[in-house]
């Protein structure tokens, strides 16, 4: 298993500064909406001044018309990054899409698909999909295994179900963790790293309780330790 921090602080400065902090550990940088757009693909390229080794997941959860999800997919495939994510619910023919345009690369990213975010609960899922929810990501997690993409990002509670439906090797990203039982804040569905391995996860995605704490340095070993 392994840890991808979220870089979601307020200023560039911010990031940049915990990405110092923790140039020492083998862990993964995710890059979401607000850092991109503020930073743009600058910033990506500053991550991997500070250590070459960063591995970095842009998460930008392309969401569109087949067409344009595999244009864009080509300019993310161009930086670089080392995986990107896309809407499950854009459907098969978007994601194969997807990957058709982004095998020429001769060392392309992991795309992963989203199935169900995990700030939804299952009232608001039914609400807007009309299923429930561990039904649909299961769906919605074959769709992409059967779209040849690594993976999929869903909460730690459909982790091994969805490997069991796809492939043992195919790759489940679990945001909302709460390593050691941390405040929940405006996630749902939020587990901690027993449960986490318990369910078969390869990536947890850790923020608040790394970059909110006085020591991240302190937490970030921690949890490599437990993992």
């Amino acid at each position: 298993m392994k840890l991808c921090v979220a870089l979601d602080l307020p200023t560039k400065k911010e990031n940049i500064s915990l990405a110092k902090e923790l140039k020492e550990f083998d862990v993964w940088l995710k890059v979401g909406f607000r850092s991109f757009i503020r930073d743009s693909k600058e910033f990506l390229y500053k991550l991997k001044e500070i250590n070459e080794n960063f591995k970095i997941f842009l998460d930008l959860k392309l969401y569109d018309i087949p067409n344009t999800m595999a244009d864009a997919s080509e300019e993310i495939a161009k930086l670089d990054i080392d995986m990107f994510n896309i809407h499950a619910s854009a459907g098969k023919k978007a994601m194969k899409a997807v990957m058709e345009r982004i095998k020429k690369f001769e060392k392309r990213p992991l795309v992963l698909a989203v199935t169900a975010l995990t700030s939804f609960d299952e009232e608001s899922f039914r609400k807007i999909y009309g299923s429930p929810l561990e039904e649909k990501a299961k769906e919605f997690a074959k769709d992409a295994f059967e779209s040849e993409l690594d993976g999929v990002v869903c909460s730690v509670f459909e982790s091994k179900q969805i490997k069991e439906v796809t492939s043992k090797d195919f790759i489940t990203l679990t945001p909302g963790i709460r390593p050691f039982g941390e405040e929940a804040a405006d996630q749902k569905r939020v587990a901690d790293i027993k449960s986490a391995k318990e369910n078969l996860v390869d990536f947890i995605v850790v923020g608040r309780p790394i970059y909110k704490a006085e020591n991240p340095r302190e937490v970030v070993e921690r949890i490599l330790t437990n993992l």
